[in-house]
């Protein structure tokens, strides 16, 4: 590992995290050809019919289930692991990117809101509502070394305790009336006439069907729509952190305080630090703060090159992040300041896969639409812009719907944006926002007996006003806009 190339990251105006990424460790191997075996027609029994179906109970398929319920719907979240929250919890991605805008206004709500006013007070760390975009000199520097100030603006970015966000986003969805299925995988979305009506999954049971009457495709790697037929983008942005893989983990027993007054303190001696540490470990990362003192996050080393949809890669990419995790733990508690009774506390049971597909939809999130920071008509949510440079930066609902196919949502990180935007809509706020919006809207598509693309748009914004989702005064429109009448598509 020590011989991986390395791609060192800047901030800039449209990249907010400094970071190095890995290459991959030597070329990848040719996958002999094994012949076939061919599988006999078969009978699925079906084992639920429901009006909505989401497919993954990450952020963004837990927010779409807690909001298509709320809307009265009779709802079905299918998930392969044994808990919500995704990569908010089992991906111990647990620092939460910004939610308040260079303002300090909170524009991240909702469903977003409500968990964060339903956790412990101990469950959660980050600024004071007072501090939100201060740029008090000695506010932001704090901050700036606990994931809360960027660009000298402090924000509301805090850390969590992944095991109360887990215990938290399932009570929400139980109070629901949500039916909750756990340890199960989506194989096959179902598809007649060009609509998706329902999905095959895998159990310890074998094989069955789920048939609903709109499904949420809220798998993160756009599974549902991608074997259903729909167009879709895998274009990436060489330079960022957007598009790379690890296995993040943690390190306990550890003083956070003192390690952040080592590296803030004593920059050359940092910079000596980092310098030994890639020599020493090759892959290699520097931590960052958690809702604990005593517990640090590394979430990296970030690892390039590597597909997700590939199950070699896969598994590539775990070896080397938890081979990396010892060798991390063995180099801290040598050499740095606050580590020197650290152990290994825990390796994210759910590998961190930040791209796969990009929906090509009926909208999309474009990186030319971020200097007017304009409110479309469609608008379904607003997301902070990545520097003070932008203005806030509105999310359409033709962004969740397939430009062709029928039946079918596709919240979260897959959702339709150019390889620029998706930077920051595949974080955990924006999923939350965009999967409310999609839950919202499957509801009202069952309600009103139409397609979800033909979902009355002026209906669809008060609703998810009335769930607590900041929209814009100026975003008001009729219907959603079709594939004639959009004026960019995300390629």
């Amino acid at each position: 590992m020590k011989d991986s190339k390395v791609i060192t990251t800047e901030r800039t105006a449209e990249r907010i995290l400094v970071s190095d990424i890995f290459g991959r460790d030597g070329q990848k191997a040719q996958r002999p050809d094994h012949g076939f075996w061919e599988e006999k027609g078969r009978r699925i029994p079906i084992y639920h019919r429901c009006d909505v179906l989401v497919v993954g109970g990450g952020p963004s398929g837990t927010a779409a289930a807690a909001a298509a319920a709320r809307e009265g719907a009779d709802v079905t979240l299918l998930e392969r692991y044994n808990h919500l929250g995704g990569l908010s919890t089992g991906g111990l991605v647990i620092w939460i990117d910004r939610m308040s805008d260079w303002t300090g206004q909170l524009v991240i709500r909702g469903f977003a809101e409500e968990l964060f006013d339903r956790l412990p007070a101990d469950a959660v760390a980050g600024p004071d509502p007072s501090e939100w975009g201060s740029t008090d000199s000695s506010k932001t520097a704090h901050w700036s070394q606990r994931t809360a100030s960027y660009h000298g603006v402090v924000t509301w970015s805090p850390t969590v305790d992944p095991e109360r966000l887990k215990l938290l986003s399932q009570e929400i969805i139980l109070e629901r009336g949500v039916k909750l299925v756990y340890h199960s995988w989506a194989a096959l979305p179902i598809v007649e006439d060009g609509a998706v009506k329902g999905v095959v999954f895998e159990s310890k049971e074998g094989r069955m069907a789920i048939m609903a009457k709109v499904v949420i495709d809220a798998t993160g790697d756009g599974d549902l729509f991608g074997r259903a037929g729909a167009e879709f983008d895998t274009d990436i942005e060489e330079a960022d952190v957007h598009h790379s893989m690890n296995t993040a983990f943690m390190l306990g027993g550890v003083d956070m305080n003192r390690w952040i007054a080592f590296k803030a303190g004593q920059p050359d001696a940092f910079t000596a630090f980092m310098a030994k540490g890639r020599a020493e470990c090759g892959l290699f990362e520097r931590p960052f703060v958690s809702w604990r003192n005593e517990v640090a996050l590394f979430m990296g080393p970030r690892q390039t090159g590597y597909s997700a949809l590939d199950v070699d890669d896969l598994t590539t990419v775990e070896v080397r992040s938890h081979q990396a995790m010892e060798q991390h733990l063995n180099y801290y508690k040598q050499n740095a300041p606050g580590f020197e009774n650290a152990f290994m506390m825990l390796s994210a049971p759910q590998i961190g896969v930040r791209h796969t597909r990009r929906l090509k939809g009926v909208g999309a999130v474009l990186r030319s639409q971020w200097p007017a920071g304009v409110a479309l008509p469609d608008e379904v949510g607003v997301s902070p812009a990545v520097s003070p440079a932008f203005p806030n930066i509105s999310i359409p609902y033709g962004a969740l719907v397939p430009a062709t196919l029928d039946g079918l949502l596709a919240p979260g990180r897959h959702l339709s944006c150019d390889k620029n935007s998706h930077g920051f809509m595949r974080e955990i706020p924006q999923c939350w926002i965009t999967g409310q919006a999609a839950g919202v809207a499957a509801a009202l598509a069952v309600a009103q007996g139409v397609e979800p693309r033909a979902v009355d748009m002026v209906q669809l914004q008060s609703r998810l006003q009335k769930q607590g989702v900041y929209l814009r005064p100026q975003a008001q429109a009729s219907v959603c806009p079709d594939t004639a009448t959009a004026t960019e598509s995300a390629t």
